[in-house]
């Protein structure tokens, strides 16, 4: 026969590249469910519910095509639940001249397919992934000598490299970032927008039950389910988006209100990330939907930063650092994670309401999981290690190409500061200026900086910034903090000691 094709879980695009040249009179697609992803970390039981389901609609769509599928499921006889197994059994099974592979975003796999030249009976081709606006040796000439490896930098280089929000005299509306604009907070009672839902068919229903089966005990609930499994939902829900949250997404994407969990944020990262959408099609229609009229810059410049920006820098980031950048542990953070993180259980009400949306959705939006959940890990000093599985773990979207960078770097400054040029630390006024968390549901006094009723954000703040004193000090960022924590008196920064002392020993017990 020809070639066998072997697409992963999170390579469903049609032009992806082990797809390019597809003879389907004489190639096979290889498609496999298999126990290892879905276990080596415990993931979220939507997340490998979506991603089985994702695949399925994927494969039905190539053999209405008319291509030929070898489809291997989880639950199929004999399925040995490893990736290079169930690729040495296809190859048994179709005797092919080769296979070829679209590299893949996590570096423990690639790893696997470097072995995959050396051990398998037929040659292994493996391509660059096309999905992406920079390709890693890109990135890796643009980073070069840099000590300093800015997202912003970046992300002007890749506006001049795509043309995308440019104009013949430079950036769109004569700046490059408008993010000084996207910080404001919902007004009392305002209503956000329905967001688009996708009930379960007939093979995503198959889907969620075999997880209910098989990964019955992993974190998180199936009950409200309702991602887009295939390209064509994929490409409604990010049509919805464009006119339903894009033109004020820009004013409120960093705001947070009680039991409203997605507010005018995307919901498309799971289709991206599984292939289902590309970076460059949705920045095109962001831009588009701008130059057409009723998108303000700032929304349509925040949202796109976010992609091309954000999303293309941390993949270039992993690959240009790993295998060791998960090793660094600059803050020397060593406490375990909490156990409310899995349960909820806190009287803390940001945490409370942040963790039941991430169980019942596999979805937190950015400003969630960097200043409500991550700034508690990073205050409280929890081990990055731990704080980057339990996010690999709970969301839909979340692959350690853009987890650990996002966590390691970002959240936990535990990279010393390559990524990020300050930790993003903040005490509850800022959770409280952005959000309606911190009213009468929730056990603590957002106002109060000391004492049993304080915000424990409050104090775990100035305890962390008296802690990494030596460290942080001369950062010309924390420049400010750090002249109002010199002005505190003796007396006070003991107190604060004494809090943080308390309430991160009981998180112990």
């Amino acid at each position: 026969m020809g070639v066998l094709r072997f697409i992963l879980g999170d390579q469903l695009h049609r032009r992806v590249a082990s797809l390019t040249d597809l003879d389907s009179e004489a190639d096979v697609v290889l498609l496999v469910e298999v126990r290892a992803e879905a276990t080596y970390v415990r993931h979220h039981k939507q997340k490998i519910a979506f991603l089985f389901s994702a695949m399925r609609h994927f494969a039905a769509e190539l053999e209405a095509e008319g291509v030929r599928v070898d489809y291997v499921r989880l639950d199929a006889e004999g399925n040995t639940g490893s990736f290079t197994e169930e690729l040495e059994r296809a190859i048994a099974r179709h005797d092919p001249e080769r296979v070829v592979v679209t590299e893949p975003g996590e570096w423990r796999v690639w790893e696997m397919m470097q072995a995959w030249r050396e051990e398998l009976s037929v040659p292994v081709e493996i391509r660059a992934d096309n999905r992406f606006l920079c390709s890693r040796e890109t990135f890796e000439a643009w980073a070069g000598d840099r000590t300093a490896l800015r997202m912003e930098t970046f992300y002007r280089f890749m506006r001049k490299r795509t043309g995308i929000l440019m104009t013949e005299e430079g950036p769109e509306g004569g700046q490059w970032n408008f993010d000084a604009e996207n910080r404001k907070r919902l007004p009392r009672g305002h209503v956000p927008p329905e967001r688009i839902g996708f009930p379960p068919d007939a093979i995503t229903r198959e889907a969620m039950a075999l997880v209910a089966r098989e990964f019955g005990d992993h974190f998180g609930s199936l009950d409200a389910f309702a991602w887009p499994v295939t390209r064509a939902e994929a490409l409604r829900s990010l049509a919805h988006f464009l006119r339903e949250g894009l033109p004020r997404f820009g004013d409120y994407q960093d705001a947070m209100k009680a039991d409203a969990p997605f507010l005018y944020h995307a919901l498309i990262a799971p289709a991206l990330n599984a292939g289902l959408l590309t970076a460059e099609e949705i920045c095109r229609a962001a831009e588009r939907a701008y130059r057409e009229g009723g998108i303000p810059l700032n929304a349509a410049e925040g949202f796109i930063r976010q992609i091309l920006g954000w999303r293309e820098y941390v993949r270039g980031l992993y690959w240009a650092q790993m295998p060791v950048y998960a090793e660094s542990n600059a803050l020397a953070a060593r406490r375990d994670l909490p156990w409310f993180y899995w349960s909820g259980e806190t009287g803390m009400n940001c945490l409370r309401q942040c963790i039941a949306q991430t169980r019942d959705h596999a979805y937190a939006h950015h400003i969630q999981r960097l200043m409500v959940l991550g700034n508690f890990a990073l205050l409280a000093g929890i081990e990055p290690a731990q704080v980057e599985e339990w996010y690999l773990v709970v969301y839909a979207d979340a692959y350690e190409w853009v987890e650990l960078p996002n966590v390691h770097g970002m959240v936990l400054w535990a990279d010393g500061g390559l990524l990020g040029s300050k930790p993003y630390a903040a005490s509850g006024a800022y959770i409280d200026r952005m959000s309606d968390y911190c009213g009468a549901e929730c056990r603590y006094d957002v106002k109060a900086k000391t004492g049993s009723e304080a915000c424990p954000f409050n104090y775990l703040y100035w305890n962390f910034l008296i802690t990494h004193e030596q460290r942080l000090c001369s950062n010309p960022r924390m420049a400010m903090p750090y002249r109002t924590l010199r002005a505190m008196g003796e007396e006070r920064r003991a107190a604060i000691v004494a809090d943080a002392a308390r309430f991160l020993d009981a998180l112990e017990t």
